[in-house]
């Protein structure tokens, strides 16, 4: 249950438009302050509420749906790349009129918060890396290849067999199509809600959830992450997949912060630590 603090922040839909179509986001709090929350993929915005929900009560917190994920429209070149989807990031925060923003990004989300800060490091106050992929350039061709099909709806539906399987086995299996001992991730599934709401937004997005993926796995972090000249925080939680990559990204990096949080029994738990480490390290960036 959510406690009524919470309850007085509650989470708004809403959506803005930019020259792709209507981006949709979340927003909860209020303040000068703002946290800019950039989810990972196949996701959507809905799998920060937890997060934005926690963090209302202390600033304003707005997370959109990255373009072609969720209920935002579409990228417009055919093969986006991360530069791209920073930029939109940023036309979003212009037609809000977000001047400046502590940019959160989890997985596909962190290169792009990386990349917002590279480009406009007058509208980054700080990055936080929340998982962030640093893989092999054998694992990136593997990935570019496997890992993020491109997906037409057909008359007898396998779309929605797929969705169901590509996200129930991301929770097992790193990567998810490795389906053996060797690759399993050693925790339990998601819970049948998480599977739910997380579906429904792939299959929304079925024919464009995989071009945030491929630019994040064509991306070349190594030589991004040093270009960053803001305060950095890389995090993870212990069951993330991604989460020996913390200390190779937080190095290349001067002065970048770090953690690992633990594995938690309880994933409300694992809510709360991972919404403590975010607060400790935002309060200590000072205005403006």
């Amino acid at each position: 249950m959510i406690p009524a603090t919470l309850r007085a922040f509650e989470v708004e839909r809403r959506f803005v438009r930019i020259d792709e179509g209507q981006v949709h986001l979340r927003e909860a709090g209020a303040g000068d302050r703002v946290l800019w929350m950039l989810h990972a993929s196949p996701a959507a915005s809905v799998s920060l509420v937890g997060l934005i929900e926690r963090l209302a009560p202390h600033r304003r917190v707005i997370a959109p749906d990255t373009l072609g994920n969720g209920d935002s429209a579409p990228a417009k070149p055919a093969v986006p790349d991360i530069a791209y989807y920073a930029d939109s990031s940023l036309r979003v925060m212009d037609a809000l009129g977000v001047e400046r923003a502590d940019v959160y990004g989890s997985h596909t989300g962190a290169h792009i918060a990386i990349e917002m800060a590279i480009q406009r490091p007058d509208r980054v106050r700080s990055v936080i890396i929340d998982g962030i992929a640093m893989f092999t350039p054998e694992q990136k061709r593997e990935y570019l290849a496997t890992y993020a099909p491109a997906i037409e709806p057909d008359a007898i539906g396998s779309q929605f067999n797929w969705a169901w399987h590509f996200v129930r086995d991301q929770g097992w299996f790193f990567p998810y199509y490795q389906r053996d001992a060797a690759h399993n991730r050693g925790g339990g599934a998601s819970s049948a809600e998480v599977l739910h709401r997380t579906v429904l937004d792939v299959l929304k997005s079925v024919r464009t959830y995989h071009h945030a993926y491929r630019a994040a796995f064509a991306n070349d972090e190594r030589s991004r992450l040093p270009l960053v000249r803001v305060p950095v925080f890389c995090m993870a939680s212990a069951e993330d997949p991604l989460a020996p990559a913390v200390a190779e990204a937080a190095a290349l990096v001067p002065g970048a912060k770090r953690i690992v949080l633990p594995r938690a029994a309880d994933p409300r738990e694992g809510l709360e630590s991972k919404c403590r480490a975010l607060r400790e390290f935002l309060d200590a960036q000072e205005l403006p």
